[in-house]
């Protein structure tokens, strides 16, 4: 099985993509895979100058590579991991790296939302046995926030060992996973 392939956010890399456009390109590379400028303002009904610039910027931190797979000025444009990641920690000593992080983390809960509705608009339409698997779940655990990171950890792992379980089977279909995790009270924050 295939690890996820994943990249850390620097100050610069997190700046740079916290963007509507870059973000949702480089969201778009990754579930749809290598497009081309053209493709992807197409589907993200945007401009393909606009797109390439974007695209070049997001290369520039290396969050997208060009295949090598285009012809002429036609460049084929992947993501260049599966994933991303940080932590609030990395960005502490930088006001704008931080509210980048911020606008980040809105931007995806939001996307999230958006497809978790979409699958609810369209669920009836499934085998019931995809309805039955797919689901969510809202989970109390009392813990200190050492172990909230070990088991974030330990949900990190269960995703990538999963990442790409179904690879050649004509039934698997991708499947979005995500977990939040927040304390409960927020305005019960520890002194």
């Amino acid at each position: 099985m295939d690890p996820t392939s994943s990249v850390r956010l620097t100050h610069e890399s997190v700046t740079v993509l916290a963007h509507p456009l870059r973000s949702r390109l480089l969201t778009a590379l990754r579930r749809g895979g290598p497009a081309t400028a053209t493709e992807l303002a197409a589907e993200l009904d945007t401009n393909t100058g606009a797109t390439s610039y974007h695209l070049r910027r997001l290369e520039a931190v290396g969050l997208v590579a060009d295949t090598g797979e285009g012809v002429g000025k036609r460049r084929l444009w992947r993501a260049a991991t599966d994933m991303h990641s940080w932590d609030r920690s990395d960005f502490a000593d930088d006001p704008d790296a931080d509210q980048a992080v911020s606008w980040l983390v809105r931007h995806y809960l939001h996307q999230v939302a958006e497809r978790y509705e979409g699958w609810l608009d369209r669920e009836a339409e499934w085998p019931m046995p995809w309805r039955d698997a797919a689901g969510m779940g809202d989970y109390l655990v009392h813990v200190t926030a050492d172990q909230l990171a070990a088991m974030t950890r330990e949900l990190e792992e269960v995703y990538r060992r999963w990442h790409r379980a179904g690879e050649g089977d004509p039934d698997a279909r991708d499947v979005s996973v995500a977990h939040i995790a927040f304390p409960s009270k927020p305005d019960d924050a520890p002194r």
